[in-house]
Parts: structure tokens; sequence; C-alpha cells
């Protein structure tokens, strides 16, 4: 079941409970983003507020994960932000990692990953960002605010250029030519 990344394959999660409001961004914006071309090696995915489900599904192996969540950092409701996870314990596996699957944030599943690669000799993806959003409302409603509903777009114009200055994978040589 595990394997090592895949050079170039990416795969773009949508965190977060649309039942709160805010918090709601990143699977907004995985929806957006998945109903737009895309290359082939990208793969995008609600994830809600499955994270273990997220954590097991990183070992069948990426080179990158790009996080989609409402991050909250002080800045006005709708301000768009890139962060780069650099997390040694994603290489050394972190012990006591959270299994609650419905309140895990991405540093607790980032963890958990760590912990599962561990113990089955996967690799976790070579790199990590998160494209969050500063919300102005997580409560309990169904619709997100009116500055992080205009940022969705954004935000998906920000993961394609992400992807876009990705270097793109190389092509896997066919059984053919990798027997020469």
């Amino acid at each position: 079941m595990s394997t090592a990344p895949t050079a170039g394959r990416v795969l773009v999660a949508g965190i977060g409970n649309v039942f709160l409001g805010d918090d709601g961004f990143g699977v907004a914006t995985a929806r957006a983003l998945a109903a737009r071309p895309l290359p082939p090696y990208v793969e995008v995915v609600d994830i809600g507020v499955r994270g273990v489900h997220l954590a097991y599904q990183l070992l069948d192996g990426y080179d990158t994960l790009i996080l989609v969540d409402a991050t909250a950092r002080g800045h006005p409701p709708g301000t768009l932000y890139v962060i780069e996870h650099d997390d040694e314990s994603l290489v050394t596996g972190a012990a006591g990692a959270p299994l609650d699957g419905h309140r895990m944030t991405p540093d607790a599943v980032l963890a958990l990953l760590g912990t599962l690669c561990a113990g089955t000799g996967g690799q976790p993806p070579r790199r990590t960002l998160v494209v969050g959003c500063e919300p102005a409302r997580i409560e309990e409603r169904m619709e997100l605010s009116g500055p992080v509903s205009d940022a969705v777009p954004r935000a998906v114009r920000l993961v394609e250029e992400l992807l876009a200055a990705a270097p793109e994978p190389e092509p896997c040589p066919s059984a053919g030519e990798a027997a020469k």
C-alpha cells in the first residue's frame, strides 16, 4: 500500500467543515478547482473533515501536497496565504498523533502521516503547501462570508499558478522502452 512519492504527482486537498461558515473555504475551493481542466498528474479531493482519510490517501505516493483551508493569521478576512510546511516530524514520524477524524487540523494530519510512513516504510510528500484564507466567521452556518466567498476564485487561480510553477513530471517509460 505504501509507495515512494511519484515524481510530479500532486494532491490538492480541500479541508474544512461546510457547516461552520468560513471553515468551508477549502471545500468550496476544491470543488471549484475540480471543475477546471487540470494536468493529469494533479488530483483534487474534497476531504472536508475526514483527516484520517487524507493521511491514508497520501500513502499512495505524492510528490507535492497542497492543502486548502481557512487559516486565521490576523489579517483582513479574505486574505490569501501560501505557507510552505517544513516539519521534520514527517520524516521521523510523530508519536501520539490524534485520531479524531472530525477534529484533525492539517498539522495533526501530517503528524499522523509521519507515523503511518514510519510504520509502513512509505514516504510523505516531498513538498507540502497550505493555501489558506483568513476567515471572517467560523460559526454554525452553511454559507461563506462575502470576503471569503470572493476569495474562492482567487484561490483557484493561486493553486493553478502553483501548479504551473512546478516542474511537469517526467513521463514514465513504456514497458518496451524500459526494456531497452
